[in-house]
């Protein structure tokens, strides 16, 4: 009988908590217990052609960010691939990186995404077709002299070419390099390493902050 005495309060308190935590996943479902906090949410805001930013912590992109005087010196093109988000980007060589962990390598973990204002232009077809140009690029040089080929690639560029090639959209202007701040004397030193005494001032190309800035898109999500 004793044994019984204390086995019912124990039953009872079981039942309660189950019921409480069947209601707080129902109800609830990014809270702790479900293991997936805030994923679900943050994976259906996204969509096939989102671009993403970030503050870099390697000293060639805070340069750029210095040049460009932006807070973003890194970015690249979202997609799906297998049921999983994945960015493209160009870095060493160009690749495929899956999100989470592409968020992982800015500055605090945080970043900026955008998307096209008009988006229904990104139909399944212009989107197979942006991969596969996209592909094509994979495994190129990562561009340290930002040239203007398909020889190397820098991550803007890449950005600029796929939404060029694959969408027919040209998401910002191209500019000269010499519109940057090449006058910073954090930038001299790697200016004068990289080119000599040779800098090509009238090379087209486009910077993160460009494409940050244009009036094509639209911000979804800022954790800055």
């Amino acid at each position: 009988m004793k044994k019984k005495k204390y086995l019912f309060p124990i039953i009872t308190f079981l039942l309660s908590f189950a019921c409480a935590l069947f209601v707080s996943i129902k109800i609830f479902p990014n809270n702790p217990f479900t293991g997936n906090k805030g994923k679900t949410g943050f994976e259906n805001q996204i969509q096939d052609g989102d671009l993403i930013f970030q503050t870099s912590k390697s000293k060639q992109c805070e340069a750029v960010r210095i040049a460009t005087n932006s807070k973003f010196s890194h970015c690249g093109i979202i997609f799906s691939q297998d049921g999983k988000w994945m960015v493209f980007e160009a870095v060493q060589p160009v690749k495929i990186t899956p999100l989470e962990q592409w968020i992982t390598h800015g500055r605090d973990s945080k970043y900026v995404i955008k998307r096209l204002k008009e988006n229904a232009v990104l139909t399944p077809a212009v989107i197979e077709k942006m991969k596969a140009y996209g592909k094509s690029l994979l495994g190129k040089e990562y561009d340290a002299y930002f040239e203007w080929t398909d020889t190397r690639i820098y991550c803007s560029e890449l950005i600029w070419k796929v939404y060029k090639n694959g969408a027919g959209i040209e998401l910002s202007k191209l500019k000269n390099l010499k519109a940057f701040n090449l006058t910073d004397p954090r930038i001299q030193p790697i200016l004068k390493e990289r080119y000599g005494n040779e800098i090509p001032l009238e090379e087209k190309v486009v910077a993160p902050s460009d494409l940050s800035d244009s009036l094509l898109l639209k911000t979804i999500i800022d954790t800055y």
